[in-house]
């Protein structure tokens, strides 16, 4: 019977999307730090895209990334402002500090060209709200960037809760984390207030919502309980003490519309292997994603669906798929797509207005110490 069950998850990969190659994709990239480099080098396997300009504040670093990637010809600029004034651009990557996000992506799209936003979204709920709205009264494609999304195990998942299989979810725990790894091989700029605004909550955390929100159709939040803390980034024998300013370890306790409750808790560092598996409760069964010891948005073994057959408990495993193309690769490819056909955001802020929301209010009630309302106008 286990089998019967493996069959109804088993994928469809026929028929390989056409593109038309022969109309190349302006890209401009704002930003050109160390997140930079992915993404150019997956613009560079695109044959219909063509990387034209590079924006970044700190004089010589675009340039010094050019010659690094061996980018091409290209235009640079000193501010995110001038480069899309300059017309050049059809889209752009936005990889610039947390803290400016907003700014960026929503001059972009004020002047209809496409965005893709890296990931957090942004730092608070003003911010994704505002974001929204300016994609909203744009001709333009907005995407966030959740690469993840595209893993198989991860489709897996959703496949496996949107099938009805689990029944009604009722539950939800998931988190993930990192013994030691608070990000500063490149600087400080992801421990710092005033350039990253949140830490791990916002890093890593916003890929642990994801997966399951994604999962369960992103129903609306609705109360949030929060905690964060910084032991360990402010700790006098860390190097980076003096500088940091975010959350290295964060928890959260959510309501969701549909009776759903979400337990959540995320880590930079803690003296822990991990903060445990994520599980998705349902009335019919449950599935429990194994955690990995240094959380970056993937999973850490097969999926396991716990439920009855014929009134026997069962264990049911769904073996873990590897991926033939590389998740940042299609997050890219995805979003060109769109852009180039006029499509749809391959992850649109629409849901992520939700994660941003649950990431907003899991920092403001930490700070006031108390439970409150998550309360996101209309867009």
């Amino acid at each position: 019977m286990a089998e019967s069950i493996l069959d109804a998850f088993k994928e469809d990969h026929s028929g390989e999307k056409e593109r038309d190659y022969s109309k190349k994709l302006k890209v401009g990239i704002i930003g050109t730090g160390w997140i930079a480099e992915a993404h150019v080098k997956a613009y560079q396997k695109c044959p219909d895209v063509e990387i034209v300009a590079l924006a970044d504040l700190v004089p010589g670093k675009a340039e010094a990334f050019c010659e690094r990637y061996n980018v091409g010809k290209v235009t640079f600029f000193p501010s995110h402002k001038e480069l899309i004034d300059s017309g050049m651009c059809d889209a752009v990557s936005v990889c610039t500090y947390n803290a400016t996000h907003a700014e960026c992506a929503i001059y972009a799209l004020e002047h209809n060209v496409s965005v893709l936003l890296e990931k957090p979204m942004c730092v608070t709920l003003d911010e994704a709200v505002a974001i929204c709205k300016a994609e909203k009264a744009s001709d333009a494609v907005l995407s966030i960037g959740f690469q993840p999304r595209f893993d198989e195990n991860m489709k897996m998942l959703k496949k496996v809760v949107q099938s009805g299989e689990l029944g009604k979810i009722y539950y939800i725990q998931t988190g993930g984390g990192r013994r030691r790894g608070i990000p500063t091989p490149f600087g400080t700029s992801f421990i710092q207030k005033d350039t990253a605004g949140l830490g791990a909550l916002g890093d890593i955390g916003c890929y642990s919502l994801d997966m399951v929100l994604n999962s369960i159709g992103y129903p609306k939040p609705l109360t949030v309980t929060g905690y964060k803390s910084d032991f360990f980034g402010k700790d006098p024998s860390y190097e980076h003490h003096d500088v940091f300013g975010v959350d290295d370890f964060a928890a959260g306790f959510i309501r969701l519309e549909g009776g759903i409750i979400l337990d959540f808790r995320i880590a930079w560092a803690m003296n822990l292997d991990t903060p445990g598996d994520t599980i998705i409760m349902g009335t019919k069964g449950s599935v429990r994603v194994p955690s990995t010891e240094c959380w970056n948005g993937s999973i850490g073994g097969p999926l396991v669906i716990y439920h009855e057959i014929a009134g026997e408990q069962i264990e049911t495993i769904i073996p873990q798929k590897k991926n033939s193309v590389d998740c940042f690769d299609i997050k890219i490819r995805s979003f060109c797509d769109a852009v180039k056909e006029g499509g749809e955001a391959p992850v649109p802020c629409s849901q992520i207005l939700y994660n941003q929301a649950i990431i907003d209010g899991i920092s403001r009630s930490a700070e006031l110490g108390k439970e409150i309302e998550i309360e996101i106008p209309e867009i």
